[in-house]
């Protein structure tokens, strides 16, 4: 299994986009289920104001897509490193088709994300998968591309 430590080696997101907490299963190469517990300290929340209503404090979208595809680059580069090879860039997803949004999230809940690498095309994958809160879906992707880039190609905004 992957502990915590083991996570932030595997993938380079650092707090505060690091938004994987706990790797619940895997089952290499092609499956994983991972878990993420939004809080109401998530920097998305800072700017509510008091008296807000609850649906201001539905987890965003992006982030929920962000917390998914973290679970499918866990899963690629422990694949690229079982096979004795390094991370040779950034990890961007590129495209998503088929997505859906069932019910929102909010803070306390708990996401079970089940992602799938679907295919390995060289340095990119396809993916699929679900997202579930106490059972019930959330979201799902049908389809995914993930690429990897070399860093020197990469433009990070700052």
């Amino acid at each position: 299994m992957i502990d915590y430590a083991e996570l932030r080696e595997l993938i380079p997101h650092a707090h505060p986009i690091l938004l994987v907490d706990k790797v619940l299963d895997i089952a290499p190469p092609d499956r994983i289920t991972t878990a993420k517990t939004v809080t109401g300290s998530e920097p998305c929340y800072a700017g509510i104001a008091p008296g807000a209503p609850t649906r201001a404090f539905a987890y965003p979208p992006a982030l929920l897509m962000e917390s998914w595809g973290q679970g499918g680059a866990l899963l690629w580069m422990q694949h690229v490193q079982s096979q004795a090879r390094e991370r040779n860039g950034g990890l961007i997803l590129a495209a998503a088709r088929g997505m859906e949004f069932r019910r929102p999230v909010y803070p306390g809940d708990t996401l079970r994300h089940e992602v799938r690498i679907d295919q390995f095309v060289g340095d990119n994958v396809i993916m699929s998968g679900e997202s579930y809160v106490d059972g019930e879906l959330a979201s799902k992707v049908d389809y995914a591309i993930a690429v990897m880039r070399p860093s020197n190609e990469l433009t990070w905004a700052s």
